[in-house]
């Protein structure tokens, strides 16, 4: 979650992203730290009270066995992201996001060595472990907020998905429009006449609303559709309100349909020598 956060609030231009699906990581590490960490702490406390009561059983062979597992498995996170951030620093990686995501490295898996290094050899006091568990929580709150701020609240999530619904039925109404005029050499009058009774195709409808989306001919060879979005989107805007540099969404092809918020209209004019080339 926390590369998350540096890759959007330190972009790269020569790195591939896509802001939806940096978002879609975020929300997906706020939900597993809202589940799991409350459970590990939960766990914690019980053995704790448990070695208390019976300080014998921090001697199990079992016990340190899963220790030591714990301590390896994280020695090797260290290494391999340390070396995968080595190698795209010498790929060109901006420095600023390689030491921010190096730090980010030492701070959580070096804490989880360390605390475990030392739960091995000799258990924390109750005053040390009670400062860690409050700073270490503290730490993951303060990661999922910024997770509600930056991925934005399941309430705009949602508004999200309808409006990216709505922009994949206008990509499916583009290319059925399309293939109408290739086939008749003439755009369709409605968006009614591309149904198709032997492909089983229908127009879809807005998402939320159910009303048909607005269509309308220009001329013989340009044609316009109209949606009404609940989020604008690919204008220095996102769920989040980070402004995000031109054309960084790491899909070109997407960038014409970028749209504000509330009625949006997409024009489009079709090259009858391009079309007809690639139809034959």
């Amino acid at each position: 979650m926390l590369f998350e956060y540096v890759n959007i609030f330190f972009p790269d231009p020569l790195s591939s992203f896509y802001y939806p699906g940096a978002a879609s990581s975020i929300r997906w590490s706020m939900a597993s730290l809202i589940i799991i960490f409350p459970v590990y702490l939960f766990v914690s406390s019980l053995l704790y009270k448990d070695y208390k009561s019976f300080p014998e059983k921090r001697e199990l062979k079992i016990r340190k066995w899963l220790v030591n597992l714990t301590l390896f498995l994280a020695a090797i996170i260290i290494i391999s992201d340390l070396v995968t951030l080595v190698y795209n620093f010498l790929g060109g990686e901006l420095t600023v996001r390689f030491i921010l995501k190096v730090l980010i490295i030492l701070l959580v898996a070096i804490t989880v060595f360390l605390y475990y290094l030392r739960d091995l050899r000799r258990p924390l006091a109750f005053l040390e472990l009670k400062i860690l568990v409050w700073a270490v929580t503290a730490a993951i709150l303060a990661s999922i907020v910024g997770g509600f701020f930056t991925a934005g609240s399941p309430f705009k999530a949602r508004l999200y998905r309808f409006d990216e619904r709505r922009i994949n039925d206008l990509q499916i109404l583009q290319n059925e429009i399309i293939n109408y005029w290739l086939q008749k050499e003439k755009l369709p009058p409605a968006l009614a006449d591309l149904k198709n009774n032997i492909t089983g195709f229908l127009p879809p409808v807005d998402p939320e609303s159910g009303v048909p989306y607005e269509y309308k001919i220009k001329s013989p060879l340009i044609f316009e559709f109209c949606a009404n979005f609940n989020l604008g989107f690919g204008t220095g805007l996102s769920l989040a309100r980070i402004p995000e540099p031109a054309g960084y969404y790491g899909k070109p092809y997407q960038q014409n349909w970028d749209h504000g918020k509330g009625r949006v209209c997409f024009e489009r004019t079709i090259d009858p020598e391009l079309y007809r080339k690639f139809n034959s």
